[in-house]
This record gives C-alpha cells, sequence and structure tokens, in this order.
C-alpha cells in the first residue's frame, strides 16, 4: 500500500470531503549515475560544509530565509502548518469550468496525484466524482503542497479523481517571442491534400501500452555490455533526412514510407523478436572465443542491476526525511560559502 504524500479535506460550498493524496506517476526516465573519481574511480562525497565549524552532520541544518544580506530568519514545520491560508490543509476548489478549455495555458500540467477518499467522505467524494463526469466539468481549485500554494485541477479518473497541478499564469512564457511562420501561410491544394493523406496514414487509437523509452533499454544494454567485458558497438548511420526544397515530394515520400510502415508492422513484430535472439547468442558465442573468462556475463549483470533497483525504493523511504533536511542545510551552506 503506497503511503499518502499529503491528507486534508476538498472544500466547496459547505461541503468537505476528507481525502488523501497519493503520487500519480513515477520517474523512471533517466538512469542514476554517481560521481566518482578518474583516477581511482572511488565514489566522489558529498559534505555539508560550514564556514566556521567546517564539516556539519546532515541533521544539524535548519531551513532559513534570507530577508537581508547575510541575514537569515529561521522557519520550523510549525511555522509553514501555521501559514493562515485554508488551502494548507484543504483542496479549495474556486470554480467549475467545461473539462475542455479552449486556454492552452492551463495545460502546462507539473504534476498529477490520485485522490482517496476517507471513510466518512465516501459518498460525498462519488457524488462529486458522478456529477463532473456527467456535467463534462473539471474543478478549479487551489492547494498547499511543499511549502507552496498551487493552482490545480480536479478531474474524474477511472474510480477515482485526479489532481494535477498548474503553472500560474505568470509562469507560462509568452509565444511572442518565438520566430513563427506568418498565420496566413499560401499552401498549394495538392500539398494540403498530400499532408492530409500522410496525417490519415498516420492516425489510430491511442494506445499506450504500445509507447516505451527506448533510450533508457539500449543505455541499459549499453551498460551490461560494458560489465560483463564485451565490446560496444555503435549503431549504423540513419539516412540523412531529406531536404525541405521540394515540400510536395517529401510529402509524398513520407506518405509512402507511413503505408508501408503500417502494412509491415505485424511482420517486424514477429521478424525483431527472432533476429534478437540469434544476434544475441551469435554475439555471445564471439565473445566465449574472444574472451574465454569473461569478468560477468551479461544475464548475471542484469540480475545483479534489477536486485539493486527493487532494493533502492526502500531505503529512499527510510531516509527521506533526513535527505530534505540535507538539501536545504547544503542549499544554506552554499549561500553562506558564497
Amino acid at each position: 500500500m503506497p503511503r499518502a504524500m499529503w491528507r486534508g479535506a476538498i472544500q466547496f460550498g459547505l461541503v468537505t470531503i476528507p481525502v488523501r493524496l497519493f503520487l500519480a506517476t513515477e520517474s523512471r526516465g533517466g538512469l542514476s549515475f554517481n560521481m566518482l573519481h578518474a583516477d581511482d574511480h572511488q565514489r566522489i562525497q558529498m559534505k555539508v560544509h560550514c564556514p566556521e565549524h567546517g564539516e556539519i552532520k546532515r541533521s544539524d541544518t535548519v531551513r532559513g530565509y534570507e530577508w537581508s544580506k547575510g541575514q537569515y530568519v529561521v522557519l520550523e514545520q510549525a511555522d509553514f502548518e501555521a501559514v493562515p491560508l485554508k488551502t494548507v490543509r484543504s483542496i479549495e476548489i474556486e470554480q467549475f469550468v467545461p473539462a475542455r478549455r479552449g486556454d492552452a495555458g492551463a495545460r502546462f500540467v507539473k504534476s498529477s496525484y490520485y485522490v482517496e477518499p476517507e471513510p466518512v467522505g465516501r459518498k460525498a467524494f462519488s457524488l462529486l466524482k458522478s456529477v463532473l463526469a456527467e456535467s463534462e466539468l473539471q474543478a478549479v481549485c487551489k492547494i498547499v503542497l511543499k511549502d507552496r500554494e498551487q493552482l490545480a485541477a480536479l478531474d474524474p479518473y477511472g474510480p477515482t479523481m485526479l489532481l494535477s497541478t498548474l503553472y500560474w499564469p505568470d509562469e507560462v512564457r509568452d509565444v511572442s517571442d518565438l520566430d513563427l511562420p506568418a498565420a496566413d501561410e499560401d499552401f498549394k491544394p495538392a500539398e494540403v491534400e498530400m499532408a492530409k493523406q500522410l496525417v490519415e496514414a498516420l492516425t489510430g487509437e491511442f494506445e499506450v501500452e504500445r509507447y516505451k523509452d527506448e533510450y533508457r533499454e539500449a543505455l541499459l544494454g549499453v551498460i551490461d555490455n560494458k560489465i560483463a567485458g564485451l565490446p560496444v558497438e555503435a549503431p549504423a548511420r540513419e539516412p540523412e533526412t531529406s531536404k525541405l526544397t521540394d515540400l510536395m515530394a517529401v510529402l509524398e515520400a513520407s506518405v509512402a514510407a507511413a503505408r508501408a510502415e503500417t502494412e509491415e508492422q505485424p511482420t517486424k513484430v514477429k521478424a525483431k523478436a527472432g533476429t534478437k535472439g540469434k544476434a544475441k547468442a551469435s554475439k555471445t558465442k564471439a565473445s566465449a572465443k574472444a574472451t574465454e573468462t569473461p569478468p560477468v556475463s551479461v544475464e548475471q549483470a542484469r540480475a545483479t542491476r534489477s536486485k539493486k533497483a527493487s532494493a533502492t525504493p526502500k531505503a529512499r523511504r527510510g531516509s527521506g526525511k533526513s535527505t530534505s533536511k540535507g538539501k536545504a542545510g547544503n542549499t544554506q551552506a552554499r549561500r553562506k560559502t558564497a
């Protein structure tokens, strides 16, 4: 069972619905790397330094706000909880708006959270979710998260509701600074028709299962090969992209390629699985001849990496509080040093 990262209530009118928030996403895109000393590959240690007392413990740090040059006021957790705003412990609904808004600025989402009602608020929670779904509305609200008041949108999402924090209007940059083409660009009818055909050839139902982070998988393959002492082969060069000297010719070629790709997709999936297995067996055999006793096999490297990855979340949960303080202390120490 995941741990709730916030507990409070949804407020609108005189209605109060006690709820808890859970992170709806987790970052898996990037791989975690450590800083090493180039000469001996020893891991670099990041220490908290005080200009007066030298190295100190992270637990000896506090959060401070610099209100004047070199002058700080220290804030405790109780000070943050004492901020005189309703949104500190509530999701304050400001208004209801159509779910499909024309304002593009409201689509800049920061983070998303699942909303779970407390037992006493289940009926009111279900009623609000049902009304929003039937009316095709979403709630615009405000909430304090991580010591900041956030603008957010509340939407029905399957059996629950999804709270999505948004950027404030003054945080969204103006597009007027971009060098964009004129809105009244003149196109030939044949170009428009060919562009429509290209879009149609690539149109289909959105199936999220089809998409995955291929760069992450490829980089893990490079890491496994290096652990096993195998050579890292550079990928074959992609053909150069055609220059847009003749837009019509490029569109025609793109339509033909898209249609061919769609027709060959099922065959490519099957062939890829068979080719991958043969290539892997061939590489392993060649490696065995070149190196009689490799330091570790690719399978062992993957097993070790998977075991380490599964153990990482527990370690993070156990040290979450001290890490937060450490970051604040480290920032303060750097400011003083500067």
